[in-house]
């Protein structure tokens, strides 16, 4: 009887590990360090970054000198004059607010320059991750980078470099 029992769940066993589940891991930063065109696109992107900011800085640097100057001439003007120079602060500040929101917005011109730039990238990482998954039997690849939860693992599990390979990068 026990070696009847014994026996079963050696079979249960055996077919439970004939049909498990194979994953591996890779590390999305240090795939997308080893890709020139990612750093590219990178770099492009804090360019316009920066230069759309310093124009947004600009306009409200003049919202603020208007302010200022406003503050200094009210006792000289009318009411409608405050009234006009209000108006005119204001919709400075709106402009630059505006700005802010059509460069950095979440429909933004950054978004979508991310988006043309880097989506390309992306959809290449996810290609080759498809390839290794079907050719070396996997059904999932995680990522080691984000997931805090990865205490350690097994470099034989880390497919990073075949993934570069690939998309033909070394």
């Amino acid at each position: 009887m026990k070696r009847i029992a014994l026996i079963a769940v050696a079979l249960v066993a055996g077919f439970m590990a004939a049909h498990a589940q194979k994953f591996a891991l890779m590390d999305m930063e240090y795939v997308l360090k080893n890709i020139p065109a990612y750093e590219m696109a990178n770099e492009q992107l804090n360019q316009v970054s920066q230069r759309w900011q310093r124009e947004v800085d600009e306009l409200k640097k003049e919202a603020d000198t208007m302010y200022k100057n406003y503050q200094a001439d009210m006792v000289f003007l009318t009411d409608d004059q405050k009234k006009k120079k209000e108006t005119e602060i204001t919709d400075k500040e709106k402009e630059a607010q505006q700005l802010q929101y059509k460069y950095f917005g979440p429909q933004g011109e950054l978004f979508k320059k991310r988006q043309s730039l880097i989506k390309p990238i992306q959809d290449d990482i996810y290609n080759a991750c498809k390839k290794v998954c079907e050719e070396r039997g996997f059904q999932v690849i995680f990522d080691r980078a984000s997931s805090q939860s990865i205490i350690y693992a097994s470099p034989r599990i880390d497919v990073s470099n075949e993934i570069l390979e690939k998309m033909g990068y070394k």
